[in-house]
């Protein structure tokens, strides 16, 4: 196996990926950084010539993998150890988030043609491959694919043009991400396709979803926002990176609770390296008030991003978001504190107003976009439910996650314009 990759950004060779005595070092190539128009891949490795060590390479390289189960299970088919990221980018990293391409060092970029390498598949095969990811996560392995998508539940990275599914081969890029059911979340596919949709309906700018079935077996296509067609119809890549990318942290720390990335540090990335700044800060606050709303306390830093769309990075549309909190076997506490707290019930006006003071916001706007969301959420969401179009009307989890929203945008309604005897509310009612 190579110790040396190539790092190909779009179609141009742009850095050089080392394992060294099992630490990884990151070099831009001279050619690269001569050019004018030349960016950084991520906030956390800016443009220079010196390489950077282990310590700064391995957070953003590291973010392109599979993580937890999928990624023991990848690392068992090609026999290499679960740690050794850079022998899995080797194996999986031609599709991966954003618009970075592993290739071996000096083998050429596929070259894309007018006909897409797409392998078509039937129902009977879709279904089949939704058998097989738990066993075979990102395919991996198979002849033609080198998918990655960064996250620990199972997902693969698709073709879809309306009608028909396929996998994308030999460095095509993909158009959609395929989620199946999560085991430990009964009917998640619902639960995320409805709260993307409640997110829509409220006008959040979502990544586009929807839920589909095939020979009775559901799934849900979720649009890749780091995809786009040009005009004569060909997919092209975007670059993206994750908070935890940006902010040079390794995935096994995405977690606040493990020293993983806080909600101050998040609005201070966005804050630096967007430009202008205040639409996406809005946006952000926005997502972190629907995130505790709907109950999705798995919303930790790799599940927000930054797209690198034109001349400034903007936010990336808000993903990965379903209702945790309707499943009690789950945690209760969320991925990041509001002001002290972890845990929903425990949130009073003080905690907002001390997540706004560390978040840089003003406490009174703060305060009047969270009251404008909870007020606005649970009817938009009874009429999502309702709606015939979207095929949520009689879901049980469904139901569920309104009665959840319900609950907490009443309680934050009285707890943000109630009497001042801070703490005395009553715990939040179960879901």
């Amino acid at each position: 196996m190579a110790h040396e990759l190539d790092v190909w950004l779009f179609a141009d060779r742009v850095g050089n990926l080392a394992l060294v005595e099992g630490r990884l070092n990151f070099r831009y190539t001279p050619g690269w950084l001569s050019r004018p128009n030349a960016i950084a891949l991520s906030a956390s490795l800016p443009l220079q010539a010196d390489p950077f060590d282990d310590h700064k390479t391995r957070p953003f390289f590291a973010g392109l993998l599979p993580e937890g189960e999928m990624r023991r299970l990848i690392a068992q088919q090609f026999q290499v150890s679960r740690q050794n990221d850079f022998a899995l980018l080797d194996h999986i990293g031609g599709e991966c988030a954003g618009a970075v391409t592993f290739m071996e060092s000096g083998q050429a970029l596929p070259t894309p043609t007018q006909c897409d390498d797409v392998q078509w598949l039937s129902d009977e095969e879709v279904v089949a491959i939704l058998d097989e990811l738990p066993r075979r996560p990102m395919l991996a392995g198979k002849d033609g694919l080198r998918l990655s998508l960064a996250g620990a539940q199972d997902k693969l990275p698709v073709v879809f043009d309306g009608a028909r599914i396929g996998l994308p081969r030999n460095g095509t890029p993909s158009s959609h991400i395929l989620k199946p059911a999560i085991h430990a979340a009964p009917d998640s596919v619902a639960n995320e396709g409805f709260c993307l949709s409640l997110a829509d309906a409220l006008q959040l700018k979502p990544a586009k979803s929807k839920v589909h079935a095939v020979l009775n077996r559901p799934f849900l296509l979720v649009e890749r926002y780091d995809r786009v067609a040009d005009a004569q119809g060909n997919r092209l890549r975007i670059h993206q990176e994750d908070f935890c990318q940006a902010l040079g942290v390794v995935p096994e720390m995405k977690y606040q609770n493990e020293g993983g990335p806080d909600l101050a540090q998040c609005f201070d990335l966005v804050r630096r390296v967007t430009r202008p700044s205040a639409p996406q800060i809005l946006r952000l606050l926005d997502y972190v008030i629907f995130n505790a709303l709907i109950g999705n306390h798995d919303a930790h830093a790799k599940n927000f991003s930054l797209l690198y769309s034109g001349e400034t990075p903007t936010l990336a549309p808000l993903y990965d978001t379903l209702s945790t909190a309707v499943y009690p076997t789950l945690a209760p506490k969320m991925a990041m504190k509001i002001g002290s707290k972890y845990k929903f019930s425990e949130i009073q006006a003080r905690h907002w107003d001390q997540f706004a003071e560390s978040a840089g916001l003003a406490k009174a706007q703060a305060k009047r976009r969270i009251l404008a969301l909870a007020k606005s959420l649970p009817p938009i969401a009874r009429k999502l439910q309702s709606d015939p179009g979207h095929g949520f009307a009689g879901n049980a989890v469904v139901e569920r996650i309104i009665a959840l929203i319900e609950q907490r945008s009443a309680l934050t309604i009285r707890r943000l314009t109630g009497p001042a005897a801070d703490g005395e509310d009553a715990a939040e009612p179960s879901s």
